[in-house]
């Protein structure tokens, strides 16, 4: 057997190998791949609970969701009251407003989020509609609107609207959140910004405030606000990591 050698002028040269040499180089060898095999045992082990940490840090992100509520009390003649449940699931994802309103006439009545949480003069104190961006009024679905434009709803003849509003605008945490502002019900329909009145954009000429209320939380559960809370997510990858830390050292 013959191994080659690098000489001080930069050449190859043959240079025999003794026996025990011979043994010692094969010995290292198969050392260094059962070691490799060992090492890539454990990283499989290390990568299948990285991965299955990433799947339950997942899982369970794509679980959480907000929720707040709303209790829709009236300052006005008109006797209209109301319950809003509002959750959002993912926390990035769009907003779900679901309840019932009482008391209003038969009819499209315009339906926004004010700015304001402050009831203490009734609903003129919520403020105007809720528009960091300093935009138009406008239609739900325009890429031009207030963050608080969520439209119309509906009242039957009986004075009742049952309220089942999505919207990928608005949010409970973040720049866009409504959490501490005010849903307002107005009297009359919101043109949407679409009508030639002089307040069809900025309150879609909507009328009175017949109902409002301060959106609450309901449930902390997730991120109300970014690094305000810790989820599960979190400890959970901590805990697969120390776990993938302890299999490594053990075998």
């Amino acid at each position: 057997a013959r191994e080659y050698r690098a000489d001080i002028s930069g050449t190859w040269a043959q240079h025999p190998q003794s026996a025990s040499q011979s043994f010692s180089h094969s010995f290292f060898v198969i050392l260094l791949l059962i070691t490799a095999q060992s090492s890539m045992r454990m990283m499989n082990r290390m990568v299948a609970l990285l991965v299955a940490a990433v799947i339950a840090v997942t899982a369970t992100h794509a679980e959480e969701e907000l929720v707040a509520v709303v209790r829709l009390i009236s300052f006005s003649s008109r006797n209209v009251t109301g319950n809003l449940k509002i959750v959002q699931t993912p926390l990035d994802g769009p907003v779900t407003i679901t309840g019932k309103i009482f008391g209003l006439t038969e009819g499209s009545h315009g339906f926004h989020v004010h700015e304001k949480g402050d009831l203490s003069e009734g609903c003129k104190s919520a403020g105007a509609h809720f528009n960091p961006e300093n935009n138009t009024h406008g239609a739900p679905e325009d890429t031009v609107r207030h963050v608080g434009d969520l439209g119309n709803i509906v009242a039957n003849p009986e004075g009742e609207a049952i309220i089942n509003i999505t919207d990928n605008i608005i949010s409970l945490r973040g720049s866009n959140s409504i959490v501490g502002r005010s849903i307002v019900v107005h009297s009359d329909e919101d043109d949407l910004g679409k009508g030639n009145h002089s307040l069809s954009l900025t309150t879609g000429n909507s009328g009175d405030r017949w109902a409002c209320g301060v959106v609450g939380i309901e449930s902390s559960y997730g991120k109300w606000n970014s690094g305000s809370f810790t989820t599960p997510s979190v400890s959970i990858l901590v805990i697969f990591f120390l776990i993938a830390v302890h299999q490594h050292l053990k075998f």
